[in-house]
């Protein structure tokens, strides 16, 4: 599995305080408050008709190649530019310097997310796709990216575990938020990287895992900071390039599947 890595671009020394939690600065749930082992089922069992549909749709998408959904997908790999992905989706573009209370909720909250990917996938040994199909992929995978599980896909949890925090932060633009965590989960399907009912575990798996983050006390702190924080900043910031909101929105306004 892929690590995410926030810490390049969120490192956060002297930006923001977070609010006190007795279960660690590096996360909001105690070890062993929430597994998700517990609560994401299985994939698709092999030769079933929901994993023959996976195995179409990776072939079909294929033909995306070269597409700007193709070039989409490529820059929604980069993890850690994940505020800067959901900029069309807000109206402007948050920053760690702008936003520091969302960066340092991010970055704390990243490690929930990869405690929530970690135990499935190890639970359930899912191979990718691109290891039995063959078909461009929108990026080089190393070895170890290759052998890594698939299921549930880290960077849809991921997507979507942003994407909640952002729609409960700022309620009004919610339906653009959630559009954007669909598509940014979307584009490991583009990328023939994961099989899309693992996306579709993504999204399941975020929406436990921000079920269970309400039990945080330190969580809701912290999300009433960055939403005081988005609305200050919102209403100073500068509007993205409409050109550029305007193709992303085309990108994806239809779901993929």
């Amino acid at each position: 599995m892929r690590v995410l890595a926030l810490v390049a671009v969120l490192s956060l020394a002297g930006c923001a305080t977070l609010s006190s939690d007795a279960a660690s600065p590096n996360r909001y749930l105690a070890k062993g408050v929430y597994d998700a082992r517990d609560h994401l089922g299985p994939p698709p069992a092999k030769s079933s008709p929901e994993a023959e549909k996976d195995r179409q749709i990776f072939r079909a998408t294929r033909a995306l190649e070269g597409t700007p959904r193709w070039s989409l997908a490529q820059a929604d790999n980069v993890e850690e530019n994940v505020m800067d992905g959901f900029s069309c989706a807000l109206g402007f573009t948050p920053t760690k310097e702008s936003n520091p209370k969302l960066a340092a909720m991010l970055l704390r909250v990243s490690g929930d997310v990869r405690s929530a990917v970690s135990g499935p996938k190890m639970k359930y040994m899912r191979a990718r796709p691109f290891r039995s199909e063959k078909g461009a992929l929108c990026i080089k995978p190393g070895l170890g990216f290759s052998l890594s599980p698939d299921y549930p896909s880290g960077h849809a949890t991921w997507g979507w575990t942003v994407g909640l925090i952002l729609a409960e932060a700022a309620p009004d633009r919610a339906e653009a938020i959630l559009a954007r965590a669909r598509g940014f989960g979307e584009s490991r399907i583009v990328c023939g990287v994961h099989n899309a009912s693992s996306v579709e575990a993504g999204k399941r798996n975020a929406e436990n895992l921000f079920a269970a983050l309400w039990a945080s006390d330190a969580f809701k702190a912290d999300l009433a900071g960055v939403r005081a924080e988005l609305d200050a900043a919102r209403a100073k910031g500068t509007p993205p390039d409409p050109a550029r909101c305007t193709a992303q929105a085309n990108l994806i306004g239809a779901p993929l599947l």
